[in-house]
């Protein structure tokens, strides 16, 4: 690989630290902070949400207005997160809101022009700030204008002549489908024409503008990659990303263990590392507290945990058929979670049924999700689509064994004790259904009854497995060096 460093801009929608919704801020973090280390010149472009940790004391930089009509007014205020530079983006009537994209579960309606905005200030700031990237790396259909942009406003100026687009798809069933009538901010759209980003003859998506426009694509795992040029997979892009296919490649998320470590851990009862005395002691410790906190029985006995939006993404829809059935054994079962409030009420009766035996904590509670990773023997992540997944990784470090569905990131991650038991790091079922889901939950349940040394040894090499963020930021260069050179 060159050695050449590079200029980076890094443009998301939010960055774990500073404002963060989902696992993309976790990304948008990790990676630039990873390719700094590695000595490349690495920014991020961010927009001023209110809620921006730091926004209001941070230095304004630059006061100006899009060059491109409508000429909007905005200043960059200058924020660091692990010692990257942040170009906040400020313009108060777009992003001085109480939340990001949404109140109330009801998208704000002029996402899809707060958005191409943002998209476009990205780029219009950069000469102005005199910093000149190679790579500008834009992240999920937020930022599909994007390499859009670069292609169809900024393809023949001088400035940007050595720059190239990189676009990771981190979770593509969102798309940012928006009418030309609500990108009327970008006079690309005014001719109501835009072949690479239409899906119909009055809508565009975001996304599909930066798959036919960035120079390289990346999902974030090598599974998402293949699944993204599968109709199943790609949530109804099939045709572009098989168009881009050549240009397309999966690199697996490293993990942030900053804040995941049972050695360091702040909100475990004990800590504990990757040493069979020092393994069984903490997490027995963490069992006993976590049964306590949510009121359950304190015995030694086959405990499930699982920390996830209630969505049927994460596969809580083939959980449910069979979650009496299976609770019929003796075990104890966790689930912390917020979302679908249906979802929610049918735990809820199950747990009425079963109170001595599960408890569903419906919340957003850090703390909790840490002593759940940390007590729990079998971590459950039955997901429908996993682009990538971090809880499996997470509970690796713990010495929990995941319990997952052979796609995306889980099936790059995680592998199969009965396949090979030497390797193994946790259970895989492949079927979307619910009596995959329940045969694989008794495997993982006589293992634990007849052979619990041996679920030890799992746990034990489950630890010493390091997903870190350097491995990915390295592949992540040779994907930056194939676009400069391509």
């Amino acid at each position: 690989m060159a050695t050449k460093n590079l200029s980076i801009l890094f443009v998301a929608s939010e960055v774990e630290g500073l404002i963060k919704s989902g696992g993309l801020a976790d990304v948008a973090k990790a990676l630039p902070e990873a390719l700094r280390e590695l000595n490349q010149d690495v920014r991020l472009a961010l927009p001023a949400y209110r809620n921006v940790k730091g926004i209001e004391q941070a230095q304004v930089i630059l006061e100006t207005q899009l060059e491109h009509w409508p000429h909007t007014s905005y200043k960059v205020r200058e924020l660091s997160i692990s010692g990257v530079v942040v170009y906040a983006i400020d313009c108060p009537q777009y992003f001085d809101r109480p939340e990001m994209y949404a109140e109330n579960n009801q998208a704000y309606s002029d996402n899809g022009e707060r958005f191409a905005f943002f998209s476009a200030a990205s780029l219009d700031m950069l000469q102005k700030l005199d910093f000149q990237p190679h790579i500008v790396h834009a992240n999920d259909w937020h930022t599909g204008l994007v390499p859009f942009l670069l292609t169809h406003r900024y393809g023949s100026c001088p400035f940007f002549a050595k720059t190239k687009s990189v676009l990771s798809i981190h979770n593509a069933v969102f798309k940012g489908v928006f009418s030309y009538d609500e990108l009327q901010c970008l006079p690309e759209f005014h001719a109501r024409y835009a072949p690479d980003a239409a899906v119909s003859p009055s809508h565009v998506t975001m996304l599909k503008a930066g798959v036919l426009n960035a120079d390289k694509i990346n999902a974030v795992s090598p599974s998402y990659a293949n699944e993204l040029k599968t109709e199943l997979g790609s949530h109804g892009m099939a045709a572009e990303f098989q168009r881009r296919a050549d240009d397309l490649v999966g690199i697996l998320n490293g993990c942030d263990y900053s804040a995941w470590n049972p050695e360091t851990d702040a909100y475990l009862p004990a800590n504990y590392r990757a040493n069979r005395q020092s393994m069984v002691r903490g997490k027995r410790a963490c069992k006993r507290s976590l049964q306590e906190t949510v009121g359950l029985a304190e015995k030694d006995v086959a405990m499930y945990g699982m920390v996830c939006r209630l969505t049927n993404q994460k596969g809580v829809h083939y959980l449910l058929p069979i979650l009496s059935q299976f609770l019929k054994h003796d075990v104890q079962l966790v689930i912390v979670g917020t979302g679908d409030p249906v979802l929610a009420s049918r735990l809820k009766e199950v747990e009425a049924l079963f109170s001595d035996k599960f408890k569903f904590v419906e919340a957003y509670d850090n703390g909790l999700a840490h002593l759940v990773e940390a007590g729990s023997d079998f971590f459950l992540m039955p997901s429908e689509f996993e682009p990538c997944g971090l809880n499996q990784i997470y509970s690796m470090a713990y010495g929990t064994l995941p319990i997952v569905r052979g796609v995306g990131g889980l099936k790059d991650s995680v592998n199969d004790y009965d396949e090979n038991p030497a390797i193994a790091t946790g259970f895989v079922f492949d079927e979307p259904e619910p009596i995959a889901l329940l045969l694989v939950l008794q495997r993982s349940l006589l293992l634990y009854a007849q052979q619990p040394n041996e679920v030890k040894r799992v746990q034990l090499y489950a630890m010493e497995q390091n997903f870190c963020w350097s491995k990915a930021a390295d592949e992540y260069l040779t994907l930056y060096h194939s676009a400069l050179n391509g």
